[in-house]
């Protein structure tokens, strides 16, 4: 399962709204090989399934990841920071046992 915070859920609904995007679209996440630590996060708008694509819905958003991709995400929470920080979107992952100093990249 894939969740996402009530922070994330809002910032979402916001980017969504600007008409960037349709109702038809949903929140696509991955992982690819790069960033500091060794693997980095990828997050899109997308409007088309993949056959091995693993869906869930969280709060009511819907989030797409591939399955590979899942292998690293399970249990993972999508947040989003507006703060002084300026983090902006940011995976919460227990699977993660080291980050970046900037959070977009991990290793297991």
């Amino acid at each position: 399962m894939l969740f996402v915070a009530d922070t994330a859920k809002e910032k979402i609904e916001e980017l969504m709204s600007r008409g960037d995007v349709t109702d038809k679209h949903f929140v696509r996440v991955s992982v690819t090989s790069g960033g500091c630590s060794g693997l980095s996060y990828n997050l899109d708008f997308d409007d088309t399934s993949l056959e091995n694509d693993q869906v869930f819905e969280d709060n009511g958003v819907k989030v797409v990841t591939d399955l590979k991709s899942f292998l690293y995400l399970c249990n993972t929470t999508l947040e989003f920071s507006s703060g002084l920080d300026g983090k902006g979107f940011y995976f919460n992952n227990p699977n993660a046992a080291r980050t970046c100093g900037c959070g977009e990249s991990f290793s297991l």
